[in-house]
């Protein structure tokens, strides 16, 4: 996406990031522009009209359109009227760099963007959540909010909670809710989850989080604390948010666990990719955006008046053909991914950034460890004596397709 919203006055609009086109099955001569943000439904265009779309480079103006058509389709010439209809449909649905896209983001409120990985309305959220807590395996419904911190069991500093959607997740997001919540007073949690659509290494929002169950207000003081010590580019991609489930599942399920006992806020950031890292042999804590960040986060906690908890969203490999392995996934495959699982927990256990980052650097992060950026990042931020793992678990496609394991554990003062 262009650092600017608005094109010149003589240039149309170019097309946002994001934006695939498909062909109907079913209607060979349509077209779908697809969102892959999901901010938009589809768009359905003939193959004449995805051609002019994609002239839409915020440089040409109506005129070189025209022209540049005219070239490509031999001296078919395109209305005026066309373009500008073209232009219309395409803004409307937020599909171009737009001032029209520029006042989205600027909205105040980030609506859901995971509805369908959990239902539309707070009746059916709670007895699905509820679902998760007494089913078998489950650990049952957790006691209130802190009644379960004493001498022995001191507050919870951090959790790890997976991201996937709930119904895979099962059973593991309860265990690992449940020992939280009746082990926390916090007020804020800052939630630090997995970056699936950016290309830039941290990116916040000052967005409220609203889900069927309300709205959660972010904390604007406490952020304004991490850019004050981090500086510039923390919200240099508007878009990092909007699609993005790992700091949407967290919300919700601290609604429906809180909404009856006390308010509270988030400090939403995600994470991009650590895989410079890897490819470069090195710590993160060698990176100075890294380590600006973790001064950064430090720097604005230590400004806090209210109790903080920290949230890692994040899961653990991906493997199988869904993520270009080369084959369906055998016994050998998923033994072997199992017990670098437990070498990963075991560092977590024992609150080791470098040792969890080392298993993951020692095989080329060849599995795929999406939770490694926010586990990594919250470690060395909140400094944790101990974790204890509470759930394990994994989802394998009856095919060999695809597996994805996740864990919840917590970590103490």
């Amino acid at each position: 996406m262009s650092e600017s919203t608005s094109a010149p006055d003589d240039s149309m609009p170019c097309l946002r990031r994001g934006l695939q086109a498909f062909q109907d099955h079913t209607h060979p001569h349509i077209l779908h522009l697809y969102d892959r943000f999901r901010i938009a439904d589809s768009l359905m265009m003939s193959s004449r009209e995805l051609q002019i779309v994609q002239l839409f480079n915020g440089r040409r103006t109506i005129r070189d359109i025209q022209s540049d058509f005219m070239h490509i389709e031999r001296g078919v010439l395109i209305p005026e009227a066309e373009v500008r209809q073209l232009i219309s449909k395409l803004d409307d649905r937020l599909f171009l760099d737009s001032p029209k896209l520029k006042a989205f983001f600027d909205e105040p409120i980030r609506e859901p963007s995971c509805i369908g990985c959990y239902p539309d309305n707070p009746i059916g959220i709670r007895e699905g959540l509820d679902s998760l807590f007494t089913r078998s395996g489950g650990p049952g419904l957790p006691d209130p909010a802190g009644s379960h911190i004493d001498s022995t069991h001191p507050p919870i500093r951090a959790a790890l909670l997976p991201h996937i959607d709930y119904n895979r997740g099962n059973v593991s997001y309860a265990w690992g809710f449940k020992e939280l919540i009746e082990r926390t007073n916090a007020t804020t949690f800052v939630i630090i989850g997995t970056s699936h659509y950016s290309s830039k290494r941290f990116s916040l929002t000052r967005k409220h989080f609203r889900s069927p169950l309300g709205l959660v207000e972010t904390d604007q003081k406490y952020i304004d604390r991490i850019v004050s010590h981090y500086g510039d580019g923390l919200f240099d991609d508007p878009l990092a948010h909007i699609p993005e489930h790992s700091i949407e599942l967290e919300v919700v399920f601290l609604q429906y666990l809180l909404e009856k006992q006390y308010s509270f806020r988030i400090v939403p950031l995600l994470v991009g990719s650590f895989g410079d890292c890897v490819r470069q042999e090195c710590s993160p804590g060698q990176k100075s955006d890294i380590r600006r960040m973790i001064e950064a986060l430090q720097f604005a906690e230590a400004g806090a008046e209210e109790e903080i908890c920290y949230l890692i969203s994040g899961d653990l490999a991906h493997i199988g053909p869904k993520f270009d392995d080369p084959q369906p996934l055998s016994d050998w495959h998923l033994v072997h991914s199992k017990k670098q699982d437990d070498a990963l927990i075991a560092c977590a256990e024992s609150v080791d950034a470098e040792g969890y980052y080392r298993v993951i650097a020692d095989e080329s992060d060849a599995r795929r460890i999406c939770g490694l950026p926010p586990t990594y990042l919250t470690l060395q931020v909140a400094k944790p004596s101990r974790g204890k793992l509470l759930h394990y678990g994994r989802y394998v496609h009856p095919t060999g397709n695809e597996s994805v394991s996740f864990a919840s554990m917590v970590f103490e003062r």
